[in-house]
């Protein structure tokens, strides 16, 4: 049995899947707490790290499913944070969501793309807007930079 399925019961219920799991990583205590408990109560397996270093060690430990990042941490930032586990064969396959407070022109997105980002959320936004982020990119994986979503997030 593998820990991220249940077997089948006696009375012949489907393998039930494990939620995704998401590391959350942010230095403001404040919002990364505030994003660990609303994608708790939408019903995902959440951890969290309070930097990109904290954030490279776990994820290299645990492989999440996304991982939900700021862009402006200290030391290994945002962007260094998401082109490491890229290429990293551990890590390659995760989803990435860049959380930033700051407006993210052309360049960015250029740099975005390059480094690996599949989607962005403008600071502050609502928890279901983090959940429904989080569940586009599971479902679609990478999208297009320039097609912003509805719900204040923008996918690459």
């Amino acid at each position: 049995m593998s820990a991220e399925s249940l077997p089948a019961d006696d009375a012949g219920l489907p393998e039930v899947k494990s939620a995704p799991l998401v590391l959350v990583v942010d230095d403001d205590e404040a919002i990364r707490e505030w994003v660990v408990e609303g994608l708790a109560l939408s019903g995902f397996r959440v951890a969290e790290a309070v930097d990109g270093r904290d954030a490279l060690a776990k994820a290299v430990e645990i492989v999440p499913d996304v991982v939900l990042t700021d862009l402006q941490l200290p030391g290994l930032d945002g962007w260094d944070l998401i082109s490491q586990l890229k290429h990293d064969p551990r890590t390659s396959h995760t989803r990435f969501i860049a959380m930033t407070g700051f407006s993210l022109d052309g360049a960015a997105r250029q740099r975005a793309r390059a480094c690996g980002c599949d989607a962005f959320l403008a600071k502050p936004c609502l928890p279901e807007t983090i959940a429904l982020e989080v569940r586009l990119v599971m479902q679609s994986g990478h999208l297009p930079i320039d097609d912003p979503s509805e719900m204040g997030g923008e996918r690459e």
